[in-house]
């Protein structure tokens, strides 16, 4: 599957995610304006570190293929409410989003590649972090099925409020937990 790296989203890069936002494929399910002020605006304040959730530039081979966030769910007191009726969030829980960008990179397996690669480089770079969750639209069957293959169980279905806004409120959710041996070091190394 190649070897995958994950850097900071940097400014520099705002130009190539409005490319990939503005594709079909992750135009689907992401439904955030491509523009260069939009761009600013969703995601300058990660980064500069003024919002509670970071992205990540994902690399397969040193090559850009897609975005990657991770915010503590913690952070985000709402949506830890919408999950409430249909799970209970672990203190320390982690919530990630990520695409593929170029559509010539779909159907590779790489989707799943990337989000087991992420996955494994979220503990020992986040000692807190305790589980990954993640909620997906029923419909987007390439999303869920990445996250089985790259680990994760589906916990629950329920209703919540959709990415986009043209979708049903149908949503999946996953969870995957800490590895026991994660938990006996305390590593510095950062996604």
């Amino acid at each position: 599957m190649g070897s995958f790296s994950f850097r900071p989203l940097a400014r520099g890069d705002f130009a190539l995610l409005g490319h990939w936002l503005a594709q079909p494929h992750v135009a689907r399910w992401w439904a955030e304006d491509p523009s260069p002020p939009a761009i600013e605006a969703g995601y300058g304040a990660s980064v500069d570190g003024r919002e509670p959730s970071e992205a990540f530039i994902a690399c397969r081979n040193g090559v850009p293929l897609g975005l990657v966030q991770r915010y503590r769910l913690a952070a985000w007191p709402q949506y830890l409410r919408e999950l409430a009726p249909l799970i209970l969030v672990p203190t320390g829980a982690v919530g990630i989003d990520y695409l593929i960008g170029p559509a010539e990179a779909l159907g590779r397996g790489w989707g799943t590649a990337m989000v087991q690669a992420f996955t494994e480089a979220l503990w020992p770079g986040d000692a807190q972090a305790t589980a990954v969750i993640v909620p997906v639209h029923v419909a987007n069957r390439a999303s869920w099925r990445a996250l089985e293959r790259a680990g994760y169980a589906r916990i629950a279905s329920g209703l919540l409020t959709p990415n986009n806004p043209a979708d049903d409120w149908e949503h999946y959710v996953y969870r995957i937990d800490r590895p026991a041996w994660h938990g006996m070091f305390n590593f510095h190394h950062t996604v």
